[in-house]
């Protein structure tokens, strides 16, 4: 067979090859002459027996036989004389001149009995049939052979009603090893199951029936069930149908190939399955909600329920303590039983569990029992955690290869949890940096009642560069600031702490805000151009922008200035909602164009909103829609308190999620009356000092405060003989019953006067000094027409 061509002989119809190809015969007398011809030797060699008998058949053998190479092999003469049954392979002369290549078999015949006479009676019978017609059956024979006993695809027949009628020797192994147990029963009955493939999603009995009524071939139809020699475990098996048909063209049944596909598909179904793990698990970043995604993505396509276990110190963002000293948490549990997430887990030493836990330290090979896996999850060679994947009881039991997947899903967990970890920590130290950095409590003032808020973004990096802040300042009044600085992240968050100290110092030196923003904006600068222009998150604060108004409660007045940023919402207590007109000023560190304030007049108990373009722009509609809901939400809450107010605010404006920090600053302005402030405007007249002193005396006694009588008329009279002296014009006198004793001095002249030590050998020298021994703070504040020392004291203890 070796090296011939697998075509079938020409003129071979191709349904008669399953047959054998005709045989033609002959009879050979003990001397081999022919005394016997078939007609079937006829077609074959085209001899008519006339021709033939009588004749010695080796005179048939062509002469080309003989020159073959290897050795000659023996003709029928030959074989007679040894006797006995022989068979080979020769070439025979054909009568139209050709030479054929035939296969023969000499077979004798039993000898006459004794007293019959032989004659030319036959010796033997000659069978010689065509060798490539006859080595094509064979080879169809063997095919058609091994397909019933030895091939590893199943053969089943089914006929009418999908019951079986025929299978080969491995469907019978599929079926038990019993087919006449198994002969009459439909697919149905004999492997129970479902049909993965969409497009056939039907009966089997009527699947056969389209089959047989049609005569389209179905293809590779998926299977998944069990099957009566492995009822235990589920398999898949790839089908393919084509109909039967018998001599008449009747359909007579539906022959089905089936290979079992199981481990093909389970590898498919792993490989989608550590697809969709790759999208799924570490979403979001937080170690609790990664490990019910990997929940989520195992169940129930992999295990019946997932447990995972994580460290306590992960899931407050620590590294991981040694495995001896862990504090487990169960933080996913897809069990059907009570659930313990939040619940702490022990497992004793010897335990799969413990291990797990103690291998996991030299390798990541998960502990298999039967229907549990336990695999650690470990970063680095760090343990985080431990996963439990459990099946439940009749389920298959985890082999090689769901352990595989089993630790590849722990691997990818453990990443995303310890992503998590991280973001986790630096999150909280963000957190913490930036509350560290903005007023934990807003101060209790006569000037204002403020309410705050701080949204920070939605983002990852949990920090930013908004501030708020409420400066107490000299005389009562108050300072009031919003900033932003851009961009988010630690640099943002340092910068800002920067840039609040530094307004806290300015405004503390009683600077305008005009002048403020001057000085801020040149530090600024300085500070960018020694960050190499690197931008807020690098450490500058180039684009930074901010708003900052002092009110006077005893004035009711305010002055405000900005840099680059939205103007201040102002509700009067019977006016419209309305945005201060401030002068444009640009941003901070941009440029050194100058600044410029606007005074403004506020009724007792107007509404002040100061805020950042991260609160308008949270719905992602532009400033000037949040700017109009805004106003409304003002309009309709004007009576609320600044607390309620800013809830209402927070809630119209920054529900959802917002993609800026956003800071709310509402302060209600109150005022100082004529009953806590007493106001003199004396001439330059060293005469006027005892004056001074006794109308200072004279309303602290109407205050009652007479314990202070004598402190603050030796305030009074230092601050005005220093203006008398070193001054021209009017002077003016005042003193602020608030939370403390306030008595101001103003003249109109700039130069400020300096606490000194006086030497031994001065008369004078010693005022400011004793000035800032008898009271709490002192300090002077420039005005446009001159300057003011002030001096506080402490309101005695009622």
């Amino acid at each position: 067979m070796e090296g011939l061509p697998f075509v079938p002989p020409t003129g071979v119809d191709e349904g008669e090859r399953l047959g054998p190809p005709p045989a033609g015969f002959a009879l050979l007398a003990a001397d081999g002459v022919l005394v016997g011809w078939s007609r079937e030797a006829e077609t074959l060699l085209g001899y008519a027996a006339s021709e033939v008998l009588g004749r010695r058949a080796v005179d048939l053998i062509a002469p080309s036989h003989a020159d073959r190479d290897g050795p000659e092999e023996p003709g029928p003469d030959e074989w007679l004389r040894l006797g006995g049954t022989h068979s080979g392979v020769v070439d025979v002369r054909h009568r139209g001149g050709d030479t054929v290549r035939v296969a023969v078999t000499l077979h004798p015949l039993t000898p006459a009995p004794d007293g019959v006479p032989s004659g030319r009676a036959p010796s033997a019978v000659l069978m010689a049939s065509e060798l490539e017609g006859l080595r094509w059956w064979e080879t169809r024979q063997a095919m058609l052979q091994g397909l019933v006993t030895q091939s590893p695809v199943t053969l089943t027949i089914y006929g009418p009603g999908a019951r079986l009628l025929w299978a080969n020797a491995s469907s019978v192994r599929e079926l038990g090893g019993d087919l006449t147990a198994s002969l009459g029963r439909t697919m149905t009955e004999l492997f129970p199951g479902d049909v993965l493939t969409t497009q056939h999603l039907v009966p089997a009995e009527e699947f056969v029936r389209q089959i047989l009524e049609t005569g389209e071939p179905v293809i590779d139809v998926r299977f998944r069930g069990r099957s009566p020699a492995d009822p235990r475990r589920e398999h898949v098996w790839s089908s393919s149908y084509f109909r039967l048909v018998d001599g008449r063209g009747e359909p007579v049944g539906v022959c089905e190939q089936s290979i079992d596909v199981t481990d093909h598909y389970r590898a498919q179904q792993r490989l989608a399955l550590l697809a969709e793990a790759g999208t799924r698990i570490g979403s979001t970043l937080d170690p609790s909600g990664t490990a019910a995604e990997l929940a989520e993505v195992a169940v129930p396509r992999y295990a019946d329920a997932v447990l995972v276990d994580v460290a306590a110190d992960v899931l407050e963002g620590e590294e991981p303590k040694p495995v001896t000293a862990w504090d487990l948490v169960r933080v996913a549990d897809s069990g059907e039983g009570p659930s313990q997430v939040g619940a702490g887990v022990a497992y004793a030493a010897g335990s799969s569990q413990a291990e797990s836990l103690a291998r996991g330290l030299s390798t990541s090979d998960a502990v298999v029992a039967p229907t549990r896996l336990y695999v650690p999850l470990i970063v680095r060679g760090t343990p985080l955690g431990l996963v439990t994947f459990r099946r439940g009881e009749g389920s298959e039991p985890f082999d090689d290869g769901d352990r595989a997947m089993a630790e590849e899903l722990a691997s990818r967990t453990a990443v995303c949890i310890d992503n998590a970890r991280r973001y986790l920590r630096e999150h909280s130290a963000a957190f913490v940096l930036q509350r560290s950095l903005l007023p934990r409590s807003l101060p209790e003032l006569s000037a204002v009642e403020a309410a705050s808020r701080y949204l920070p973004a939605d983002s990852h990096l949990g920090a930013g560069g908004d501030w708020f802040d409420v400066i107490p300042l000299s005389g009562a009044r108050v300072g009031l600031v919003v900033g932003d600085v851009v961009g988010h992240g630690l640099g943002a968050a340092a910068t800002m702490g920067r840039l609040r100290a530094m307004v806290r110092t300015l405004a503390e030196l009683d600077l305008a805000p005009d002048e403020l923003l001057a000085r801020l904006n040149d530090q600024v600068g300085k500070d960018a151009s020694e960050q190499n222009g690197k931008g807020a998150d690098g450490g500058g604060a180039v684009g930074a922008t901010c708003v900052y108004g002092i009110y006077d409660p005893a004035s009711r007045t305010s002055t405000w200035a900005a840099a680059g940023h939205l103007p201040p919402a102002v509700v009067q207590p019977h006016g419209p909602v309305g945005f201060l007109r401030l002068p444009p000023g640009p941003p901070l560190g941009v440029g050194r164009l100058p600044y410029e304030g606007a005074e403004v007049e506020l009724a007792e108990g107007s509404l002040v909103v100061l805020f950042t373009d991260g609160l308008v722009e949270a719905r992602g509609k532009g400033a000037d829609v949040g700017l109009e809901r805004l106003a409304a939400v003002l309009g309709e809450q004007r009576g609320s308190s600044s607390d309620r107010l800013c809830a209402q605010i927070v809630a119209e404006l920054a529900s959802g999620q917002v993609q800026d920090d956003a800071t709310l600053l509402v302060v209600r302005t109150r005022a100082l009356g004529a009953r806590q402030v007493a106001t003199w405007e004396l001439p330059s007249d060293p005469a006027l000092v005892a004056r001074a002193r006794a109308s200072a005396a004279e309303q602290l006694g109407r205050w009652g405060l007479d314990d202070l009588v004598f402190t603050t008329e030796l305030v009074v009279s230092e601050l005005v003989t220093n203006a008398i002296r070193h001054a021209s014009g009017p002077i003016g006198l005042r003193l602020i019953r608030d939370r403390s004793l306030i008595c101001e001095v103003s003249d109109s002249q700039h130069t400020s006067p300096h606490a000194r030590y006086a030497g031994s050998d001065e008369e004078g020298g010693r005022g400011l000094f004793m000035v800032a021994q008898l009271t709490e703070h002192w300090g002077t504040r420039y005005m446009p027409a001159g300057k003011t020392i002030w001096a506080e004291q402490a309101l005695p203890v009622a």
